[in-house]
């Protein structure tokens, strides 16, 4: 397959996710999606492997979504990585998804040395992101789940550290 096939079918499994997280919340009228909305999914990371949330399940879960072009998203990720660096051991966990292509998600990662996982999400992760809350589509978004997979927070734009901090030691 090449690239571009590729490519476009991780955007179309990621648009069918949040189309149908979005019929169901829809339908059932909440306003709080369900762990298993993001505890069920799975994308690949930088080398192509899938990887599935609910491997993270039982730890408090930081889920970024952020472009390598993003500005406010280049400024909060060092913090996420002294955080990592910091709590990991405590049962945190961060994951990006980045609304990038690969190549530059992976120089990135390098360039800023990444400690944990990023995914590649392309422009159906901002979808998907709208069903946890993120209207405007905006990045960064971020939302933190406790330990059962529950949203305990949700954030449109940066993450100021002292608030990380204060939200996070509560769940962990």
């Amino acid at each position: 397959m090449t690239g571009k096939v590729v490519r476009g079918a991780i955007v179309a499994g990621i648009a069918l996710a949040a189309l149908a997280a979005g019929v169901y919340f829809s339908q059932t009228g909440s306003r709080d999606p369900p762990p298993a909305a993001l505890l069920g999914l799975s994308l690949p990371d930088i080398d192509g492997q899938e990887q599935r949330f609910d491997q993270w399940k039982g730890k408090v879960l930081v889920v970024n979504f952020w472009a390598t072009w993003c500005e406010p998203c280049r400024t909060e990720m060092p913090e996420f990585v002294k955080a990592q660096a910091n709590s990991g051991d405590k049962g945190l966990q961060f994951v990006g998804i980045a609304i990038d292509q690969p190549d530059k998600i992976r120089q990135f990662s390098r360039d800023l040395k990444l400690n944990y996982p990023s995914l590649v999400g392309g422009y159906g992760a901002l979808e998907l992101s709208k069903t946890f809350g993120n209207k405007l589509m905006a990045l960064p978004f971020t939302l933190i789940l406790d330990r059962n997979g529950k949203v305990a927070y949700a954030q449109m734009g940066p993450l100021k550290p002292g608030n990380l901090d204060i939200i996070v030691s509560k769940l962990l």
